[in-house]
């Protein structure tokens, strides 16, 4: 099976940190540094980061540099939306701060899997690969016949405990992205066929993977006695506007090796305003309501506008994050910041109050003009127009 690294997150996880540079953004798991702590670990420097607020994981430093994930992005190459890639690793945060606190624990890039091992995990059993946990190929391409691909990404997150001048690990989450739809082709550079996966079918399967998973991570030293999170993500379709939704969860302690008290989580993600392919029958129609009002304030005062459309983020039906997308036609630098000001106004007037927002302004070509965003707890909109000249 053919494996690639997306490194699309990486690319978002660079202009998060450029736009925390440039005023108070705290609207990610991560706060941006008020205060970082230095400990030494043997003869090696680790710095964290520091967090602004509570809510937020201070991140690991090692030798003046992030400790990136050492396996982070592979992913099977079938699946085509980005958004799942988004909504898995934030997903996944939430259901960590459920077991770690961000009081407590420091977060840091998964490193006891490795590329090669997850490339192995995320293929098909087979005698040149025993580890793989997706199932043997029966050798059917029927869509209903054939043995689909289960598993299509997995996550490693670590979570710290800092002890005086040294950092241990805490524990551990791991993330299985299931396939709601696995697309194939019958013959290479083929059509694309699709098999459809009921939730019933991925989530009894996440579970059985999810147990082996955690059989073979107690036999790393490290590992062996830690608690460790297991959560189950159901993928989005390739055509969904919305990334999937974090379905349950469950913790290993005490060096358990096998789990089965799963909780079941009620997450969901809603596109506004909805379309044909996207129902929002579990959506808040009052939430709807607000947004449909700043979405006809804004193309009313901007006519110029290719869309405007939010992605709504809902745990047990209540909103908890709502991001805005809008695209725009027109290309001045003056217009982009009239427009930012007035959006900042709107937003604060219109839009759901107590949750975080992010707004960002796109050209019709893709390049970002401006973003817009306010906490849970904040009141007015941070903003932040960028200038081809960067004056900005």
């Amino acid at each position: 099976m053919n494996l690639k690294r997306i490194r699309t997150m990486g690319l978002v996880a660079v202009a998060a940190v450029a736009l925390a540079a440039c005023g108070n953004l705290k609207n990610s798991s991560f706060g941006s540094s008020s205060t970082s702590q230095t400990t030494t670990t043997g003869s090696k420097t680790t710095t964290t980061t520091g967090s602004t607020d509570s809510e937020f994981y201070q991140g690991v430093i090692k030798k003046g540099r992030y400790r990136t994930s050492k396996s982070r992005g592979v992913n099977v190459s079938q699946n085509d939306n980005v958004m799942n890639l988004k909504s898995f690793e934030t997903g996944l945060l939430d259901v960590s701060k459920k077991v770690f606190s961000t009081s407590k624990y420091v977060y840091q890039e998964g490193q006891y899997i490795n590329t090669s091992t997850v490339e192995k995990w995320l293929g098909r059993k087979s005698k040149s690969n025993p580890d793989g946990l997706n199932p043997k190929s029966n050798g059917k391409t029927g869509a209903n016949t054939r043995n689909p691909i289960y598993l299509q990404q997995l996550e490693e997150q670590d979570y710290m405990i800092q002890s005086g001048s040294k950092l241990s690990l805490g524990g551990v989450t791991i993330g299985l992205g299931m396939n709601s739809v696995d697309y194939y082709t019958k013959v290479e550079y083929g059509a694309t066929y699709e098999t459809d996966i009921s939730t019933t079918e991925l989530t009894a399967q996440g579970k059985k993977m999810a147990n082996t998973v955690l059989q073979r991570l107690r036999k790393k030293s490290a590992l062996k006695s830690v608690p460790i999170v297991l959560a189950l993500y159901k993928q989005s379709s390739n055509d969904s506007l919305v990334g999937g939704d974090m379905i349950a969860y469950v913790v290993s302690k005490n060096g358990s090796t096998t789990v089965n008290n799963w909780t079941a989580l009620n997450w969901k993600n809603y596109v506004f305003p909805a379309t044909s392919e996207s129902k929002n029958s579990g959506a808040n129609s009052n939430d709807e309501s607000d947004f449909s009002s700043f979405k006809s304030h804004v193309q009313n005062f901007f006519p110029n506008l290719s869309g405007v459309t939010a992605n709504a983020h809902y745990q047990d039906k209540s909103l908890k994050k709502l991001s805005v997308n809008i695209t725009t036609k027109f290309y001045s630098e003056t217009e982009i910041i009239s427009f930012t000001q007035y959006l900042a106004t709107a937003a604060k007037r219109y839009l759901p109050s107590g949750i975080p927002v992010e707004i960002t302004v796109k050209s019709a070509n893709g390049d970002i003009q401006s973003f817009l965003a306010r906490t849970a707890k904040g009141s007015s909109y941070y903003t932040h127009v960028f200038s081809d000249q960067g004056d900005n």
